[in-house]
């Protein structure tokens, strides 16, 4: 039986990541993931751009709603999102790499906050995201006997 924090994280993680068609649509992937922390990226394709020729904010709040999702379940407690705010401090720009990286501030009882940041290829923060999340029951992946 996996016990180890980071084979639950990695197995919560590739198990999360084949059921989420969401994030695979828009070409997003798990770059790293490990206990209260995911890191994830996603290209700006044409199609996310929105009348000013920049990134949509919704695509953005995706990626980092995605890594939260993925930081907060890295447990392999099935955990929700009880609540969020994002604040956008520079456009994404058609073909930019957008990197989320997610890290657990606080985890007690059922209760986690998390921070994102959203950041472009030349290191430039996109956006900030805090998320609160709410542990729910079950878990993520079943563990291999």
């Amino acid at each position: 039986m996996q016990t180890d924090p980071q084979a639950l994280a990695e197995l919560a993680g590739k198990t999360m990541f084949e059921r989420d068609p969401a994030s695979q649509a828009l070409g997003m992937l798990l770059a790293e993931i490990r206990p209260g922390y995911a890191r994830m990226t996603m290209p700006v394709r044409f199609d996310m751009l929105n009348g000013h020729q920049t990134c949509h904010g919704g695509y953005i709040f995706m990626l980092a709603d995605s890594a939260f999702a993925f930081a907060c379940n890295s447990h392999n407690l099935n955990t929700v999102g009880a609540g969020c705010t994002i604040d956008y401090l520079a456009p994404g720009r058609e073909g930019d790499l957008l990197t989320a990286e997610a890290t657990e501030q606080a985890l007690a009882g059922k209760t986690g906050v998390y921070d994102i940041k959203v950041t472009n290829q030349d290191g430039r923060t996109v956006a900030l995201f805090r998320g609160k999340s709410h542990r729910v029951a079950g878990n993520v992946a079943e563990l291999p006997q």
